[in-house]
């Protein structure tokens, strides 16, 4: 605890900045565990009004309200919070189809063509690699990835024509490994 002037400040465990929980761990589970509470709660709502509503809307509301939610890309999450984002992806799945919960999710993922939660962060962050090559990303996004085809030495390899990015050195792995260049450049 700090005091300034004679207020007291006290350090917190999570801050939320654009709509986004960073916890002092960098952990991102508090951004999980208030993703799933928001979707479950959604899904609850949506459960409520399910029988009077045609399945392409219960698609829409369950996409617009519970999918969109998921899709914030978690890179380097641990395989425990990407289990929890999933419980939500297959209750989604769940009430569309109206299964219960014992029931296998892997064949409505499949046929709602939806993806795993590990495969759709791979996914996102693609999409947002591909927008930063050309150049239709924010030039702060686009800036911080660099294709291997403008570095000098390696003009002269054959690998030069590849369509790859230099993935930048990191000193840590736990934080470095999730940044933006560093991961999309690995993907």
């Amino acid at each position: 605890m700090t005091f300034i002037r004679t207020a007291l400040v006290s350090p917190v465990t999570a801050a939320r900045d654009l709509g986004v929980y960073i916890d002092a761990g960098v952990t991102m589970r508090t951004q999980v565990t208030n993703t799933t509470r928001a979707c479950f709660a959604a899904l609850r709502q949506i459960r409520s009004e399910r029988r009077s509503l045609p399945k392409h809307a219960l698609l829409t509301l369950i996409r617009t309200l519970v999918i969109i939610q998921l899709d914030t890309v978690l890179v380097g999450t641990t395989v425990y919070l990407q289990d929890r984002l999933q419980s939500v992806l297959n209750a989604a799945a769940r009430l569309v189809y109206s299964r219960r919960t014992s029931e296998h999710t892997t064949p409505l993922l499949r046929e709602l063509h939806w993806l795993r939660v590990p495969e759709r962060i791979q996914f996102r962050l693609c999409v947002l690699a591909y927008h930063c090559v050309h150049r239709t990303a924010p030039a702060y996004l686009s800036a911080s990835l660099r294709p291997t085809s403008e570095i000098v030495a390696r003009r002269c390899l054959r690998s030069a024509d590849a369509a790859t990015l230099q993935v930048p050195s990191t000193r840590r792995t736990t934080l470095g490994d999730r940044a933006f260049p560093v991961a999309a450049a690995r993907t």
